[in-house]
């Protein structure tokens, strides 16, 4: 024996439904809306202290988004979409897409076709103290 503990088992999070099938929670609409009137749903699959993780759709229309102290990676099922950046980039969002969102980040939606998404959220670190 080598003297080590071993580690904790963490259950896995399990779902018997696929993502594309799931029901969602309407949340309402999206505001304030650049156009159309966007209605965003979602099924929240896991939280915790560090970030989240889930299903989320959105109704077709125009609105800004940013992401403030956390980081989002982001894998499309259905719909169609541009995203474009405020640094002017242009993503087509589609089924199979994949974007990450890093924190700081903002850009322009227009959703053509209802979205659906499966989303992770994590929360960016902060540092405390003097680092040096």
């Amino acid at each position: 024996m080598t003297g080590t503990q071993p580690s904790p088992t963490v259950p896995a999070i399990a779902y018997d439904a696929e993502p594309e099938s799931l029901e969602l929670t309407v949340l309402g609409p999206r505001t304030p809306a650049l156009a159309g009137t966007p209605v965003e749903s979602y099924r929240l699959l896991h939280k915790n202290a560090g970030g989240r993780s889930g299903v989320w759709e959105c109704t077709p229309g125009r609105f800004d988004s940013a992401r403030n102290g956390d980081t989002e990676l982001m894998h499309f099922l259905s719909g169609a979409a541009t995203i474009t950046t405020a640094d002017g980039t242009v993503h087509d969002i589609g089924p199979g897409v994949v974007l990450v969102a890093p924190d700081g980040w903002r850009g322009t939606w227009d959703i053509r076709e209802t979205v659906r998404k499966v989303y992770t959220i994590w929360n960016t670190p902060t540092t405390t103290g003097d680092p040096s």
